[in-house]
């Protein structure tokens, strides 16, 4: 096993944070098109 001992705060999540915000904007663009989409469906009674 690892001689080195876990120190909290310390790891690098770099990654993390920047798949979570890729993540959150997918999400926002997907819900900005949906709501696009049911608006011209409205629009034009389809």
């Amino acid at each position: 096993m690892s001689d080195n001992k876990h120190e909290h705060g310390k790891m690098d999540i770099s990654d993390q944070q920047e798949t979570f915000r890729r993540f959150i904007s997918f999400g926002l663009y997907l819900f900005y098109a949906s709501v696009a989409a049911i608006i011209f469906l409205a629009i034009f009674n389809s």
